[in-house]
């Protein structure tokens, strides 16, 4: 594939085999194409290794954390089960969070603590909302050792983020899902290991072995869950934009509008303050009616 912006033009071309697409610069597909490559690109330059949270480093892309506390925030769990825990910027990320709201707690599963990482976790200010459980996630001991920390009354996101291959999170899935409340989460990180395969820094075997898959084939068996974002709380990417310089009119919309202000305005003065409100509104329309509009 290759894909050609011209600045000047304000245009994206996208060349793949035999076919040819070109799509204005601002467009939403153009945005798409760009920041497709722009996760290549990301994922071998390791943008993702460059952010810290509240002083620990923790390798996430920025917009996955936005996205991550939108759905914290939706679903106010009690208790987020992460396994995965590397250098506990994300136990730290989710605590600080559950600290602003005033409720709940997290559970770190990892392998192996490394005693740095240890040291800095248990030092850190939010420590007292975190709990660590070193071992396998998928461990039976481990398993249980977390269900014993969840109360029939909590209510309970998982987050898998430690081993990404197919059969790790398969077996994670199957192990915790049974603890995820109806209306929470699950959510399963890493998925790029599919968009990425054949990247620097990849496995072959990733087209196929990654968190996606595994997604996949719990979703066929579990039919209690469903693929799906959280919703978005704010969302004005789309949105019509009208812009700020007017056509010229010509002279019967001219009068037409000069007779329209008058009798909106009469009206208004006998009828009073219900009638500005419908005078606003008519103004408007016809306003916009006035102005060329553009969808970016």
């Amino acid at each position: 594939m290759k894909i050609t912006i011209d600045t000047d033009s304000k245009e994206l071309s996208v060349s793949e085999g035999e076919t040819s697409r070109v799509y204005d610069l601002f467009s939403k597909e153009a945005f798409e194409r760009i920041a497709r490559l722009w996760v290549d690109v990301g994922w071998v330059r390791k943008y993702s290794y460059g952010f810290s949270w509240l002083g620990r480093p923790i390798i996430q892309l920025p917009d996955d954390m936005v996205r991550i506390q939108e759905a914290i925030f939706q679903v106010h769990p009690d208790v987020i089960i992460e396994t995965g825990i590397a250098h506990g910027g994300s136990l730290i990320f989710y605590s600080s969070l559950f600290e602003l709201m005033g409720n709940g707690r997290v559970i770190g599963i990892d392998i192996e603590i490394r005693e740095h990482n240890r040291v800095a976790i248990e030092a850190h200010p939010m420590f007292h909302r975190i709990t660590m459980v070193e071992g396998s996630s998928i461990a039976p001991d481990v398993v249980a050792k977390v269900k014993a920390m969840i109360k029939p009354t909590d209510k309970v996101m998982l987050i898998l983020d430690s081993n990404h291959s197919k059969a790790h999170v398969a077996a994670e899935l199957e192990a915790y899902s049974d603890l995820v409340t109806p209306g929470s989460f699950i959510l399963s990180q890493d998925g790029l290991m599919k968009l990425v395969a054949g990247m620097p820094r990849t496995q072959p075997d990733w087209i196929w072995d990654n968190p996606i898959s595994a997604n996949e084939a719990f979703l066929a068996k579990h039919q209690e869950f469903e693929l799906r974002l959280p919703d978005r709380l704010f969302d004005e990417r789309w949105r019509p934009r009208i812009h700020a310089s007017p056509r010229r009119m010509d002279a019967a919309q001219a009068v037409t509008l000069c007779l329209l202000r008058i009798v909106l305005a009469l009206g208004a003065l006998c009828v009073g303050r219900g009638s500005l409100a419908v005078y606003a509104m008519i103004w408007t329309v016809y306003s916009v009616t006035t102005r060329s509009a553009a969808i970016p």
